[in-house]
């Protein structure tokens, strides 16, 4: 998620409630007023607004990628893409995700998130995100990498018990809840310390660290897991080759890889409509045979709903022979 951070709650992009403050009592409430007129609907009034709050204060992140958000509703490309620019260059870790917004926009190329783009969207969902993924976006990742686990296991004559796991992307530990009787350990990694201060509450976990997922992967010495899962946490990742290499490192023989990601009908890798990144089936195969992994089934699934709409899914098998 680039760092591979938290559970993957496929949020659509970074809540307009993101406020980094100006420092300026005018050019705050400014932009407090603009966001109460983009509410109401009316857009026009609400990028005057952001305008004007920018200007008072140049640096204002959160204005400029306020008025770039509304130039690219109202359909002002070129404006939208010069907001984003402000925004990124005011605030070096991007935590609004402009970089994001000027990917989609054909502006950059497809390239990692910004790690404190991730990091500010799951601290700041982190008390309500449980609720939100579940009851709201009927989500089931966790239930949806179960039933591929067991299956795998079963396939290859195997018991679908497993001495240490690593949860990749690890969030509030819903897939530590999913697996628990199946791990002796768990091991979970995210970006996020507010997510990780919420799984470290389930009492699942004999470790938790703070860091993304190759890094996490990374302080893994060889053959030390029997396990490696990553509920949705791959779609914050473009390329997923690094990532794989060291699952391949840190596997047992026999050991297992499951993970859900989105996907589209096209080849590669593409930034998706909801800024999450979806994964092509022909990548993801290749991928894992250069990454000395033997797929053992890939299957299309939705794990959440957006936009009442069940979002296209994988989850991917794979093991170390």
């Amino acid at each position: 998620m680039v760092s591979g951070f938290c559970f993957g709650v496929q949020i659509k992009s970074m809540p307009a409630s993101l406020f980094l403050s100006s420092g300026n009592l005018i050019a705050d409430r400014r932009y407090d007023f603009g966001r109460d007129l983009q509410l109401r609907g009316d857009l026009a009034a609400a990028a005057d607004l952001m305008m004007q709050a920018a200007e008072l204060e140049p640096g204002f992140a959160s204005a400029w990628f306020a008025l770039g958000d509304l130039r690219e509703q109202m359909g002002q490309r070129d404006d939208a893409v010069n907001a984003y620019l402000r925004a990124r260059d005011a605030d070096p870790d991007d935590r609004h995700g402009a970089k994001l917004r000027l990917m989609r926009l054909g502006v950059e190329d497809l390239s990692a998130m910004p790690p404190g783009y991730v990091r500010a969207l799951f601290d700041q969902y982190a008390p309500r995100f449980d609720k939100t993924l579940v009851n709201d976006l009927d989500y089931r990742g966790p239930a949806v990498l179960l039933k591929a686990v067991l299956a795998a296991r079963h396939a290859a004559k195997l018991p679908a018990h497993f001495k240490r796991a690593i949860d990749l992307g690890c969030g509030t530990g819903l897939v530590a809840r999913e697996f628990g009787s199946l791990a002796d350990e768990f091991i979970g990694v995210d970006l996020s310390s507010g997510m990780i201060e919420r799984a470290r509450d389930t009492g699942l976990y004999a470790r938790l660290d703070v860091m993304d997922m190759l890094q996490g992967l990374q302080a893994e010495s060889d053959a030390s897991a029997n396990l490696v899962i990553a509920a949705d946490a791959f779609v914050y990742v473009p390329e997923l080759d690094a990532l794989l290499v060291e699952t391949a490192r840190v596997l047992t023989p026999q050991g297992l890889l499951a993970f859900t990601v989105e996907t589209h009908v096209g080849k590669g890798v593409i930034l998706g409509p909801g800024l999450r990144y979806a994964h092509g089936e022909a990548y993801l195969r290749k991928a894992i045979a250069d990454a000395g992994l033997t797929l053992c089934e890939i299957t299309a699934v939705s794990t959440r709903i957006e936009a009442n709409e069940p979002v296209p899914g994988l989850v991917v098998t794979a093991s170390k022979a």
